[in-house]
C-alpha cells in the first residue's frame, strides 16, 4: 500500500511539473515575457507539497523548479548558470514554500488520522454498549423460564410430595435436571462473553488437531442428544489449526445445538470441515426450516427475538448462543455468517486461519 502510494505521488509530481513547465513556455512563446515564470512553478510546488505525501516530492520539485528556471528560463537561455541571484533567491523561496507546505499537510494528515481513531474507538465502544444491551435483552426470556419452571417444579414436589407418584416425581425431577443443564450451558455462554470481552485477556492460540477437536465436540453433543445423528466430512490428511479449542468446541457446539433447537422439521445434521487458501472453513449445516429473512441481518448481534414468548414454556438461547459464537470468532481474528441453504434448511459457516500471527 505505501509502495503504491509513492508511485501516485511520483506521478502526480512529475505531471504537475510537466504541466508548469508547458505552461510557462506557452506564456513565454505567447507574451515574450518570463515574469510569471517563478510564480507558476512556485504554484506548482505548492499543490505538489500539498497533495503528496511526506517532504520528499516536495523539495525534490523545488530544486528540479529551480533548475528548470535557470536552464530554460533565465539568461543565457539552454544552459546553466548558478550565479544568478534569480536562481539562489528563487531556491530559497521555493524550498520555503516546499517544506512549509509540507509540514502542514504531514500535521492535518496526523490530525485527521487520529479524529478517525477516535471515531473508531468510539463507534467501538458504542457497539459493545449496544451488543451487551442486545445480549441482556435476548438473556432475559432464555433464564426467566427455566428458572420459573425450576422453581414451580420443586414447589410441586414439596408441597404434594406424599400426593405424587413415583413417576410425577421422577418426571418432575427429570425436568429440574433439564432445566438446570439448560442455566448452566447459559452461564458458560455467558463466561465466555466476559471473558473475551476483556480488552486484557487474549485468546491464546495452541494447534488444535482437527480431529480430536471434532470427536471431542460430538461425544460431548451426543451426551445431552443421543438420538440426533451428525454427519460429518472432514479432510483426511492431518490437519492442525490454532485455536483456542475450549472456545471453539463450545462455537460448535451452540451451533449444533442450535439446529436441534431451532431448525424445524430437520432430517440431516452435518458438521464439514474445508481447506481453503490458508483457512479452515467449518460448516454446520441443516435441511430444517431455515432463518427467517428478517432475522438474518442481525443474528449475531444478539438481538433476535421471538415476537412472543412460546406458550409452551419451550426454552430458547438463539440470541445469547448465536452471539457468543460471533464474539469468540471474532477473538479469533476470523469471520462467521449464515445463510439460509437453496433446498430448503440454514448453514452457519466460520473460518480460522491455519497459521498464527506470530508465524506469519
Amino acid at each position: 500500500m505505501k509502495s503504491r502510494q509513492q508511485q501516485k505521488d511520483i506521478l502526480f509530481s512529475v505531471l504537475v511539473f510537466c504541466g508548469s513547465f508547458a505552461v510557462n513556455l506557452l506564456i513565454q512563446k505567447i507574451f515574450t515575457t518570463q515574469t510569471l515564470v517563478p510564480m507558476i512553478f512556485v504554484f506548482g510546488v505548492f499543490l505538489i507539497s500539498l497533495k503528496t505525501h511526506g517532504y520528499c516530492c516536495g523539495i525534490v520539485s523545488a530544486i528540479v523548479s529551480v533548475f528548470a528556471v535557470n536552464f530554460a528560463f533565465t539568461y543565457p537561455y539552454y544552459a546553466f548558470d548558478f550565479f544568478v541571484e534569480e536562481s539562489i533567491f528563487s531556491a530559497v523561496i521555493m524550498l520555503i514554500i516546499a517544506i512549509s507546505t509540507s509540514t502542514l499537510n504531514i500535521r492535518i494528515r496526523e490530525q485527521e488520522m487520529l479524529r478517525v481513531r477516535e471515531q473508531e474507538k468510539l463507534r467501538s465502544e458504542s457497539e459493545k454498549e449496544r451488543m451487551r444491551g442486545n445480549l441482556l435483552r435476548a438473556i432475559s426470556h432464555d433464564l426467566r423460564t427455566p428458572l420459573t419452571s425450576i422453581y414451580g417444579s420443586t414447589s410441586t414436589l414439596i408441597s404434594k410430595y406424599d400426593a405424587l407418584s413415583k413417576t410425577q416425581q421422577l418426571k418432575l425431577l427429570g425436568e429440574i435436571q433439564e432445566d438446570s443443564e439448560w442455566l448452566i450451558r447459559m452461564v458458560e455462554n455467558l463466561l465466555s462473553v466476559t471473558r473475551i470481552d476483556d480488552a486484557k485477556v487474549e485468546v491464546v492460540k495452541t494447534p488444535t488437531v482437527l480431529d480430536e477437536l471434532i470427536d471431542s465436540v460430538l461425544m460431548k453433543f451426543s451426551k445431552k442428544y443421543p438420538h440426533q445423528r451428525v454427519i460429518t466430512d472432514i479432510p483426511d490428511d492431518f490437519v492442525d489449526i490454532p485455536m483456542d479449542s475450549i472456545l471453539i468446541e463450545q462455537v460448535l457446539l451452540n451451533l449444533l445445538e442450535n439446529a436441534v433447537f431451532h431448525a424445524k422439521g430437520m432430517t440431516e445434521l452435518r458438521l464439514s470441515v474445508f481447506l481453503i487458501d490458508g483457512k479452515a472453513i467449518f460448516e454446520v449445516a441443516d435441511n430444517g426450516c431455515g432463518i427467517p429473512a428478517e432475522a438474518l441481518d442481525r443474528i449475531f448481534a444478539g438481538s433476535y427475538e421471538k415476537s412472543a414468548a412460546p406458550v409452551d414454556g419451550t426454552r430458547s438461547n438463539m440470541g445469547i448462543g448465536l452471539s457468543v459464537c460471533a464474539a469468540i470468532i471474532k477473538a479469533h481474528g476470523g469471520e462467521i455468517s449464515a445463510e439460509n441453504r437453496p433446498g430448503g434448511g440454514a448453514v452457519f459457516r466460520f473460518s480460522l486461519e491455519r497459521e498464527c500471527d506470530d508465524e506469519q
